[in-house]
């Protein structure tokens, strides 16, 4: 885990640290405000919580959407001549493509073809260059 996201959790766990003390201390307090004080308003006592929201989308949602996006475009890249590792951990180039199903022909061995769903690519090991 790189350092960034290491900080970023640690200020997300010591953000919810806080709220969770803030609200017991306020539950001890009876929640009623000293006399002639004011109550805190509802923006107020929602900050935490909308902060907690944003750095949780920054730090985790937001990354992994954008790998997905990323997986995606590999998945719709591929291409015949392509060396492909599988989810499975299997080895193969890429002799065929079949688009109304999804599925790809797979050479892993000498003589030896076998049909994986396009989703089931983890990686493209190599691509096929085109020659100019």
């Amino acid at each position: 885990m790189s350092k960034f996201k290491m900080w970023g959790m640690g200020c997300l766990v010591s953000l919810f640290s806080v709220s969770l003390f803030a609200g017991r201390t306020f539950a001890f307090g009876g929640g009623q405000p000293a006399p002639g004080a004011e109550s805190p308003s509802m923006l107020v006592t929602m900050f935490p919580f909308v902060l907690m929201f944003v750095i949780l989308y920054l730090l985790i949602i937001r990354p992994q959407q954008k790998k997905q996006k990323d997986h995606q475009r590999m998945i719709d890249e591929l291409k015949k001549g392509d060396r492909v590792v599988t989810s499975g951990g299997m080895h193969g180039t890429i002799t065929g493509i079949k688009d109304k199903e999804d599925i790809l022909m797979v050479q892993v061995a000498k003589d030896v073809q076998i049909e994986v769903s396009r989703g089931s690519i983890s990686r493209v090991a190599e691509r096929k260059t085109r020659k100019k």
